[in-house]
């Protein structure tokens, strides 16, 4: 607190409701950021190789959701949780920051075993050879299954803000006030008997115009 010249107490701006919303806006880009970022990874080339047939080498492609549905999946489920986030209060929204960060684990740790997975294209190799034991030649990997754990990286970092600053976001409903309990309602003021409208309201209301308040 500092004094003004003409001696009147002068009270600091509290830096608080800046620093929320810098966290709160900071939590919902990453995560939506990350949450496509995954998304996009998954449609793209994770792997190529060759498969051995009749006519000669046949070049094959798996796609990250080839290889593994869970960035994908996750990536939905962390946009739920990122939207939940501000529909929910005290322990309901430090659960769903936690299932956010999660997902985020989630699919980092799922596109890192399929970095250098050959499942999916050791399958598609069988499925065009038409032999069970066939296996895909020539393999090589390419650098999206990285950005899927980027993205899972990024929506890991939303989850910690969430689950560090969220105590002080807002919430979407306004029918609370900030300690949580009800606004109180208005009283209605009891029809006017010398207004005919007054008692005619009343009585689409369905209330008594008779009786007194």
């Amino acid at each position: 607190m500092s004094s003004r010249s003409d001696g009147a107490p002068q009270v600091a701006a509290d830096p608080a409701p800046r620093g929320g919303r810098r966290s709160l806006a900071a939590a919902l880009l990453l995560g939506a950021v990350g949450a496509a970022l995954a998304l996009l990874a998954s449609r793209q080339s994770w792997a190529h190789g060759t498969a051995a047939v009749a006519g000669g080498d046949f070049p094959l492609t798996a796609k990250g959701s080839d290889v593994t549905g869970v960035p994908a999946a996750l990536a939905i489920v962390g946009l739920a949780a990122l939207v939940a986030v501000f529909a929910v209060r005290r322990t309901g929204r430090v659960l769903v920051s936690l299932l956010l960060a999660l997902s985020g684990v989630g699919i980092a740790v799922a596109a890192l075993l399929g970095a250098n997975d050959s499942g999916a294209l050791d399958e598609k190799a069988a499925d065009t050879s038409g032999d069970a034991a066939s296996r895909i030649a020539d393999l090589s990997h390419t650098g999206w299954p990285y950005a899927a754990v980027a993205a899972g990286a990024l929506i890991l970092a939303a989850g910690l803000l969430a689950l560090i600053c969220g105590r002080g976001w807002p919430a979407m409903s306004g029918r609370y006030e900030r300690d949580g309990a009800p606004r109180p309602r208005a009283q209605r003021r009891a029809p006017d008997p010398d207004r005919p409208e007054d008692l005619w309201k009343a009585i689409d209301r369905g209330e008594d115009p008779t009786r007194e308040a």
